[in-house]
């Protein structure tokens, strides 16, 4: 099976959130429906099968982060020696060529990727116009709204 790469950071929020998940979400959701079965009458118990679809929820979501960690090849980008080039991991800041508009983004595994934090998918067109570019370097990103050209003006590995 083929691993995919993750950052050291987005593995450890996922690890913190499994563990959130089986020590803390876990055993409460339990609680909940050990007194909801103290109420009496299962089928018409609307406590009980709220927490029985929270914990159905919470199980999904556990094997859904466990798969996940499972299938990772985590890479910490501080132990990257610098070779100047945008590599996953890199923390890269492009300008717009024609508006001078500076952006900031970090390329991430799938996974962690959220545009909303400026973490890019690996395997999206943006993050893949970028990699193997260096400082100083101009590249195009193909988007649907149309061809946009960008410099690269500092590369960190951070």
């Amino acid at each position: 099976m083929q691993k995919h790469p993750m950052t050291k950071e987005g593995a450890d929020t996922l690890q913190e959130e499994l563990d959130l998940l089986k020590k803390v979400k876990r055993p409460a959701i339990s609680q909940s429906i050990a007194e909801a079965r103290e109420h009496g009458d299962l089928k018409e118990n609307a406590e009980y099968h709220a927490a029985k679809e929270e914990q159905g929820l919470v199980e999904a979501r556990i094997a859904q982060v466990e798969g996940v960690l499972g299938n990772v090849q985590v890479i910490d980008v501080t132990k990257l020696s610098p070779n100047g080039k945008v590599v996953f991991g890199a923390t890269v800041t492009i300008a717009n060529v024609e508006t001078d508009e500076e952006s900031r983004y970090k390329i991430v595994g799938h996974e962690e990727a959220d545009i909303a934090q400026n973490k890019l998918s690996v395997n999206s067109p943006f993050a893949r116009a970028l990699i193997g570019k260096e400082e100083g370097d101009e590249t195009t990103v193909v988007a649907p709204k149309g061809n946009t050209d960008y410099e690269i003006l500092t590369i960190e590995y951070i």
